[in-house]
């Protein structure tokens, strides 16, 4: 699909509906107060899937359903718990976990921040996903991490830890 928007429509002051995928590439992750517009058609796209991209989501939902969410928030508070403190232990002098401890106030992802500052972090973000371990980097120094319960398991989170275990006792 294609979209034509008059160069007249592009400049950031007009009022419009900011989406995530609108804001500028280079800015969008570091979560700013302002919304800053991509130039041109680009600008005005929404943050919602296309109808194809939403095909897949029913047989999402089926598993969702098959699995039932009381059981799946009862592993994903376990699980998150067990992470946060598996961290703690082995790297509470290198980390702080940013995330509230109530599960009650969380789902399930740590934001892990690293003390060393922005360059270790960011190097730390690397080794995981070097490592095979998805998480999500967030300026200017936090790791997030997500043991989802639908699909990971403990030992997911065992590995995340050693590899950050690893890492840090490479920095010494």
């Amino acid at each position: 699909a294609g979209c034509f928007v008059h160069e007249r429509h592009a400049h950031a002051q007009l009022p419009r509906f900011a989406g995530w995928w609108g804001h500028q590439a280079s800015t969008r992750f570091r979560m700013g107060p302002e919304f800053v517009p991509t130039s041109g058609a680009d600008g005005w796209q929404l943050s919602n899937p296309s109808i194809l991209s939403l095909a897949p989501l029913r047989v999402s939902l089926a598993q969702f359903q098959r699995a039932g969410l009381p059981a799946l928030r009862g592993k994903s508070v376990a699980l998150t718990g067990w992470l946060a403190e598996k961290l703690l232990v082995r790297l509470g002098d290198h980390i702080d976990i940013l995330t509230p401890a109530d599960p009650e106030q969380r789902g399930c992802q740590l934001s892990i921040r690293v003390r060393a500052g922005r360059q270790a972090g960011r190097d730390a973000f690397e080794h995981l996903a070097a490592a095979g371990i998805l998480c999500d980097w967030r300026e200017p120094d936090v790791i997030r991490a997500s043991p989802v319960p639908l699909y990971n398991r403990y030992s997911d989170c065992q590995r995340l830890v050693d590899a950050l275990d690893e890492f840090f006792r490479g920095q010494a």
